[in-house]
């Protein structure tokens, strides 16, 4: 499931760093969140999609390995990026 453009935009301007940042790694969390939200939601209805399922996979991972390069350089951004997003250690 992809993130309409305009939501998209919405999330990028309120975590980005400066004015010009589109792929922080906060950027990045913010974005793969939304995602995994909305296709935890396709998979609750359509519980057979096993491709969707992957997808999911590699999105969780992919933050994953985001937030552990946030917490290993910057921890009281790492901390801050979690808060944002609701997101548990």
């Amino acid at each position: 499931m992809a993130i309409k453009r305009t939501s998209k935009k919405k999330l990028i301007t309120k975590h980005q760093t400066h004015k010009k940042d589109t792929g922080s790694p906060h950027v990045q969390v913010a974005i793969l969140t939304k995602e995994i939200e909305l296709l935890t939601k396709h998979l609750q209805e359509h519980k057979g999609d096993h491709s969707a399922r992957k997808g999911l996979l590699g999105k969780v991972a992919r933050r994953r390995t985001l937030l552990n390069y946030l917490r290993m350089n910057t921890p009281d951004e790492y901390q801050k990026v979690l808060d944002a997003n609701k997101l548990k250690k």
